[in-house]
């Protein structure tokens, strides 16, 4: 592969963020929308172009283009790793970005932060695409904070409300936490293999496994176990795994382009790659491989119980993302990497589909998101409606539909291993189909039938969006509705990641599950004997009855189990415990050490302290300065006497 044509990729994105951002007087708003639309639409051209190259024998490439310190050895510097797994996660992270470039486009015609908005998510696909290319852990560090910098840029864009200041504080927060974590696991690599090389890392996998961590006295932990751990700490704020996870709710006070741009298709999306990228670490530790998988399982149920009572849009979707994110962690879990990458990219294209089309009714309702002010718009918003169902039918998992191939997979997968917790996770994402299928069309019914529940504000304004943003639905409603036909037989059963993810013998559950695979059309006709289908089935019907034809009765369950239900809209109590007892805990240590260490003991007792004592002593020593000359003769007889006694004394 051409060095230049890589490095071309990332720095075209960046190069129209510079434009977009700095050049913005110079440019206008038209000006600034078409560069960063070009850039990442030649972006995305070239990834198509590498993807297609890899798929005709491409050899892998992976080699520095410059280093940037050398210290004691250990060379870091910026590199590129371009195998399969890179080149598909290049083309879903530009193609979702230029989808949401020409989307913003109608969305944010009338916001005064038009242009710096488009610079922002044009460097948002810069630091995506360093991090998914990089062949090293410092370019992959620097991606991984890159994304979560300019995702609280955006975040808070609209930086007048408080409530996106406390979000996207919140969101870095949450994620240093991770991030710390991470930070630990790539010093872990870098102790035992002296080198931040990937090549370096996996080669030595085996030897660090049998090696062990001494942190404290003579106790040893595993070394690759808690290197792995470390870094899927790093993944957890990311990808928002529990107890991680309660940031992303929150990010939705960003404008909706950024929710499907980072927080549904690519920013979040982060950490399963880069787990997928170190299997051949996490290949050597199972238990390391069972705390992922026990997490996600926990996130896949229980964050999707949440969509059920929310009444926001944009937090239904992001309910939902969390529960899949949490899906994808339990493939990793099982070693299924290759069914994570597959459901990754299936998941990117429908749930970004989701998010636009969630834009667009809130758009056309004056920026409404309540969906108990919704209702009755399938024949007002009809391409809307349509591309939304496509997404929903996707994402529970409806057959020939591309979600379909990816969720049932997974789920055949987890069924399939015997790794510890394997039995958990196999009950939590079986429920969590039916928890998906209710609340993803108890959303599509309050949103889009039923009877007209806008008010008179919201009626009088009401229009329905424009080509340039109904234009992104259809172009993503197409890979929502067809990929995952035309590409699970080669990506999960056909070979297609090669080298790029390891897998051992004995681990190999997608091996497994395809020696019954006969082809698309027969999976999909083989769902009707499963029960993932009739959980969906019945899930959607349950939305039906308790939308549509009895609401009285969801409002009648809502009291009796009154406990659950605030449980539930409360979050698990996670935001309040978070709130009161580990910011309280921290606030007043802070205010100890500032009482205590910084006003008391540093400026109290050794600033101020000290000057006090020299101001005691210089007092009491010029008592002796009388200005009389006896006086001085007679301390020096004293002195004279003292020395020779000590003198006396030694002899």
């Amino acid at each position: 592969m051409n060095p230049q044509l890589l490095l071309a990729i990332p720095l075209l994105p960046l190069a129209a963020a510079i434009l977009a951002g700095l050049g913005g007087r110079l440019l206008g708003r038209a000006g600034a929308a078409f560069v960063a639309i070009a850039g990442v639409a030649l972006s995305c051209a070239l990834a198509a172009w590498v993807l297609w190259q890899s798929l005709h024998g491409a050899p892998v490439y992976d080699a520095p283009v410059y280093t940037w310190l050398l210290s004691e050895g250990v060379h870091m510097q910026v590199g590129f790793l371009v195998d399969r797994l890179t080149a598909l996660m290049m083309v879903v992270v530009t193609f979702v970005s230029l989808c949401v470039h020409v989307y913003t486009m109608g969305y944010m015609s009338d916001d005064p932060g038009y242009q710096r908005f488009f610079a922002y998510i044009a460097l948002f696909t810069f630091a995506m695409l360093m991090l998914v290319m990089a062949n090293n852990f410092l370019q992959l560090f620097f991606g991984w904070e890159a994304v979560g910098v300019v995702s609280y840029l955006l975040i808070g864009f609209w930086y007048t409300r408080p409530s996106a200041i406390f979000a996207n504080l919140k969101a870095f927060l949450v994620n240093r936490v991770g991030d710390f974590g991470f930070l630990l696991g790539i010093a872990g690599v870098l102790y035992y293999t002296g080198s931040l090389d990937y090549r370096a890392a996996f080669e030595q996998a085996p030897q660090i496994a049998t090696q062990s961590l001494h942190v404290a006295g003579t106790a040893g932990w595993p070394a690759l176990t808690t290197i792995c751990i470390c870094l899927f700490i790093g993944a957890m704020g990311k990808s928002a795994q529990v107890p991680l996870h309660v940031w992303l709710p929150d990010s939705m006070e960003g404008p909706t382009p950024i929710s499907a741009l980072i927080h549904a298709a690519t920013m979040v999306t982060a950490g399963i790659f880069m787990v997928a990228r170190m299997s051949p670490l996490f290949e050597y530790s199972a238990t390391a491989s069972s705390f992922v998988l026990v997490i996600g399982a926990t996130t896949a149920l229980f964050m999707g119980f949440l969509g059920v009572v929310n009444n926001d849009i944009k937090r239904v979707v992001a309910y939902s993302t969390l529960s899949q994110l949490g899906y994808m962690t339990v493939a990793l879990g099982v070693s299924a990497y290759s069914i994570a990458i597959f459901h990754l990219m299936t998941h990117a294209f429908f749930k970004a589909l989701l998010f636009l089309a969630a834009g667009a009714v809130i758009i056309a309702l004056h920026h409404e998101q309540d969906m108990r002010k919704m209702g009755g718009l399938r024949t007002r918003m009809p391409v809307t409606y349509w591309t939304s169902l496509i997404g929903a039918l996707a994402l529970i998992g409806t057959p020939f539909f591309s979600g379909f191939y990816s969720k049932d997979a997974l789920i055949e997968a987890v069924h399939a291993s015997h790794r510890a917790g394997a039995g958990y996770a196999y009950f939590c994402v079986t429920a969590g189909v039916f928890v998906t299928a209710f609340y993803t069309f108890r959303m599509i019914f309050m949103t889009f039938h039923g009877p007209s529940r806008l008010d008179s504000e919201t009626e009088a304004h009401f229009h329905d969006v424009g080509w340039d943003m109904k234009g992104p639905l259809v172009a993503l409603a197409i890979p929502s509705l067809l990929i995952g036909f035309f590409t699970i037989g080669p990506v999960l059963f056909g070979g297609y990641f090669g080298g790029s993810i390891k897998v051992l013998g004995a681990n190999d559950v997608v091996a497994e599950i395809g020696r019954e695979f006969h082809g698309a059309a027969a999976f999909a006709l083989q769902a009707l004997f499963s029960w993932p289908l009739w959980l969906a089935a019945a899930g959607v019907a349950s939305a039906w009855h308790f939308v549509l034809r009895r609401p009285d009765q969801a409002e009648a369950i809502r009291q009796r189990v009154g406990w659950l239900y605030r449980l539930l809209v409360n979050k698990y109590y996670f935001d309040w415990f978070n709130e009161n007892v580990l910011a309280r805990a921290g606030r007043g240590l802070g205010l100890a050490l500032w009482r205590g260490g910084d006003e008391a003991v540093i400026d109290g007792a050794l600033v101020n302290g000290s000057a006090q004592a020299v101001g005691w002593f210089a007092g009491r020593a010029r008592l002796i300065q009388s200005g009389f000359l006896y006086s001085y003769a007679f301390w020096m007889i004293v002195g004279l006497v003292l020395l020779l006694g000590w003198f006396l004394i030694r002899i």
